[in-house]
Order: C-alpha cells, then structure tokens, then sequence
C-alpha cells in the first residue's frame, strides 16, 4: 500500500465487554461491520487499537480500519498513533461517531467542525493537533423528557429501535466507502438525501 493513498477509519466507542450494543459505540459497530463485510479480521496493534488493512475493492483505495482499546474519551492517543504509523494526515483520517443531534439512523459526513461536547472528538482534535479531520456520524437521537444525554448514550438500543440500528451500521459503512471512493462531496450528495 503506498503511503499516500492510505485512508485511516477509526470507529469509536468504548469497551465493548462493558459497553458493546449501546448508543456510544455505534461508531465502533459500523467498523466492526465493515471488517466483516470486507473479509478482514481486526487484530491488536501497538498503537492500543484493534486494526485491519485492506481495500474496498482490488484496486481500490487502501484502508486501516481501526477500534481503539479503552474509553472514548482517550480515543486520541489510538488516533495519533496510528496516523504516525501508518503516515496519514488528517485530510485521510475518517472518525466514525455516535451523534446526539441526528434522528436514529440518519447519516451526515463533515470535515472538521467543533465537538459538540463529544469527549472522542476532542481528544482526537487535541491529540492530532487539528479539528479537521473527517466525520461519518451516526445518528442515535435525543432522550426522551429529562434524562441526562450520558446516561442515555450509554443505553442499549431498545426492541423497537433494533431495525434502525442495524440500518444505521450498515448505512455508516457504506458512507464510509463512499466517502474514500469518492470523496466528501459525493457522499454528501448521497448519503444526505435521505
């Protein structure tokens, strides 16, 4: 794989022994499925990250999917190393996040922009040293009547909100592809449509 034409997706969330099936680690779910649908199994890497290497496509664009170990909150560290190793730049750092402010399910794609309180954003922006990178973020919606939004995130995804779930983590990854296929424009295009 040539250096520059290495894209790095990171799917954040939190332990999944802990926190696996809720609305926080949505991120971490949609790259997790992507490694399945590409036929790669993610592995331990120094950098505290689960990874794999592959391509969408033989020829394609080559990619590191990547679920960091530990809490969202120190995605940073996770992120940082693994753009040093594998020499990509924030322009081709793709961060894939739950986000309060879109309905369950919805799909947005951005570059850079603030963190609306997301501690894997910030500490991803602090570590890297700029806010710029790209954003697939997956909607989980807003709590209903007055429960705090980080014990909401931190729920798991009720019976009658499964098929959107699973919707959502398929949709994610197919942004994803679109996004380095493509390019932010284009996935946009097609993925805000909706």
């Amino acid at each position: 794989m040539a250096d520059g034409e290495r894209w790095l997706v990171l799917g954040l969330g939190n332990p999944d022994n802990e926190y696996g099936g809720t609305r926080h680690n949505v991120g971490s779910d949609v790259v997790r499925r992507l490694a399945e649908r590409l036929g790669v199994s993610l592995k331990a890497h120094k950098a505290r990250a689960n990874v794999a290497e592959t391509r969408n496509e033989p020829g394609g664009p080559a990619l590191v999917l990547a679920v960091p170990h530990g809490y969202m909150n120190k995605s940073g560290g996770p992120a940082e190393a693994l753009a040093q190793f594998y020499k990509v730049d924030h322009e081709r750092l793709v961060v894939v996040h739950d986000d309060l402010d879109l309905e369950l399910g919805r799909i947005r794609l951005k570059r850079g922009g603030g963190t609306a309180g997301h501690n894997g954003l910030k500490d991803i922006a602090q570590r890297t040293g700029s806010p710029d990178f790209l954003r697939v973020r997956v909607g989980i919606g807003r709590p209903q009547g007055r429960q705090p939004a980080r014990d909401y995130v931190l729920k798991r995804f009720g019976a009658h909100e499964q098929d959107d779930a699973e919707l959502a983590r398929e949709r994610g990854g197919d942004a994803v592809l679109d996004l380095v296929a493509s390019g932010l424009e284009a996935a946009q295009n097609r993925h805000h449509a909706g």
